[in-house]
């Protein structure tokens, strides 16, 4: 909330004037001079493309070098011209790649450059089938207006599959009890002559 509305919530009158016509006068000046900061306020709030009106938006799209894709969302292009600038900037390496694909709410991707068996000129681009599925134009669109000059790109799909493996740890302990039956010794005789 910038400066001027906290000032102007923040405006109270003494307890003896806070009840009757002072306190309606003062409702009402709050409610006429938030709108005046509207109007006022309102011409640089158009330079913002997450909240400007469409026709601006248009313009602005223009001006960044930003087409709109048959079927693209409205919020999904004015992210788009949002972060056009940023976007064009981080486009030649690695991670700046990464980071216009989860600008653009596409999520983790992997890009792997030179691989062995793979022409060198190659780029992988490694998603998930959901990804992909979801979001086919813009993928296309961010790699002709962001992807390096003379790279080809292909498309690695990863798919996730959720399963349990169970590990436990069993402390037995081993005991050798030995047994042994007792031996009969022969009962001695003896004998006596005479």
């Amino acid at each position: 909330m910038p400066d001027f509305m906290k000032k102007l919530a923040g405006l109270t009158l003494p307890f003896w004037m806070s009840e009757g016509e002072p306190g309606t006068l003062l409702r009402a000046a709050r409610k006429f001079w938030s709108q005046v900061y509207g109007w006022v306020t309102w011409p640089v709030s158009q330079f913002d493309p997450l909240t400007c009106s469409e026709a601006l938006l248009n313009l602005l799209a223009y001006d960044r070098d930003v087409t709109r894709f048959n079927g693209e969302p409205l919020a999904l292009f004015r992210r788009r011209v949002a972060y056009a600038f940023i976007n064009a900037r981080d486009a030649g390496s690695v991670a700046g790649f990464i980071s216009i694909f989860e600008r653009l709410g596409i999520g983790y991707v992997e890009l792997l450059e030179r691989q062995p068996g793979i022409d060198w000129d190659v780029i992988t681009v490694r998603v998930t089938d959901g990804q992909l599925a979801d979001n086919p134009e813009l993928m296309l669109q961010i790699i002709r207006q962001y992807g390096r000059t003379c790279r080809r790109y292909q498309f690695e799909v990863m798919t996730t599959q959720k399963f349990i493996i169970r590990a436990g740890w069993d402390q037995g302990e081993y005991v050798c009890y030995p047994a042994s039956l007792p031996v009969e010794q022969p009962a001695a005789t003896f004998g006596a002559r005479l």
